[in-house]
């Protein structure tokens, strides 16, 4: 489904028009066109290619998906793949939705093939933004890539404050769960990373190079896009650093925990072997043998075994083994 929406930079209008008058309108230097294709079809890249002339290579890129987050230059234009994050379903399943963008100086064609929160939302947000039309196309592109990298947020601090709760949990009670909950969340970080980083490397190449289709003022606006994009590849390398703590700590604390088990079943097998040892003596099957017609041997036997329990008792507990 492709839909178009056209900005009057002089008039300052907004306005939403066909697809067959984007030729007409893309001539006119004070229109900036929006088109958005979502879910596309052979038909919709073939229109593309016919009303924009993009590259193949470019067209080929976006018709095949799981791009690796990236800009290209072509002639006239950019082809910048970005993804957007979302935790989705009951089990809070990390979705990354790609989503290709052609940016030139007056038009911008956004492609995806599953709905994008970001683009619902800055097709209203730009009626807000109408004031500052003579940025052009960058402008909306502006608002995709702050909208889209604004998410990554939030989502790192859920997962930085449920892991926050994990290691409270490993000094409390420590189950195996616990570890099965760090992997799961060591497995959305490193598939968010994925999505994230190269972005760090897209917009230093956007701001390094030479823009002639942009103004510099719409150049300030992408440097604020870098900026926001470095704090969440720290937090993702925060998060990295916690995780790590954190899968530590649980194996530190099992350690400690099976290190105390040990001993505590060795003192019990030293206090159990000490009596055996006795009650093994007198237990051996000997004709003539010291105190066996005692009368008072079975006593005598059961409180020596006693005695040498306690006493090994006594000692385990000195060293703190008990």
């Amino acid at each position: 489904m492709i839909t178009a929406l056209c900005l009057n930079t002089v008039d300052k209008t907004l306005d939403e028009v066909s697809i067959r008058d984007i030729s007409e309108l893309r001539e006119d230097p004070g229109q900036v066109v929006w088109v958005d294709v979502e879910d596309p079809t052979g038909r919709d890249f073939l229109d593309l290619a016919e009303e924009f002339s993009f590259h193949p290579l470019s067209l080929q890129d976006c018709r095949s998906g799981h791009q690796r987050p990236k800009i290209e230059e072509y002639p006239g234009y950019y082809l910048i793949v970005v993804y957007e994050a979302e935790l989705a379903g009951p089990d809070d399943r990390l979705e990354l939705r790609e989503l290709s963008l052609f940016l030139g100086a007056n038009y911008l064609v956004t492609v995806h093939s599953r709905p994008i929160r970001a683009v619902a939302n800055v097709r209203r947000q730009w009626t807000t933004w109408i004031d500052r039309a003579e940025h052009g196309a960058g402008l909306p592109a502006y608002l995709l890539f702050d909208a889209i990298v604004d998410d990554y947020m939030p989502l790192l601090d859920l997962l930085t404050e449920r892991t926050d709760e994990l290691v409270d949990a490993i000094f409390v009670d420590l189950q195996p769960e616990v570890m099965r909950e760090i992997f799961l969340i060591k497995r959305k970080l490193l598939y968010l990373r994925r999505g994230v980083l190269p972005l760090r490397d897209v917009f230093n190449l956007l701001l390094r190079r030479e823009q002639p289709l942009f103004a510099r003022e719409t150049h300030v606006y992408f440097q604020d896009v870098f900026h926001n994009i470095l704090r969440v590849a720290d937090m993702a390398d925060n998060l990295r650093d916690l995780l790590a703590s954190a899968m530590d700590a649980y194996l530190s604390v099992s350690g400690s925990r099976m290190n105390t088990v040990m001993k505590r079943l060795t003192s019990i097998s030293t206090i159990l072997m000490s009596t055996t040892l006795i009650a093994g003596i007198y237990g051996m099957n000997f004709e003539h043998m010291p105190e066996l017609n005692w009368r008072y041997g079975y006593v005598y036997a059961l409180l020596s075994m006693i005695g040498v329990g306690l006493a090994i008792y006594g000692y385990l507990r000195r060293i703190k083994w008990l």
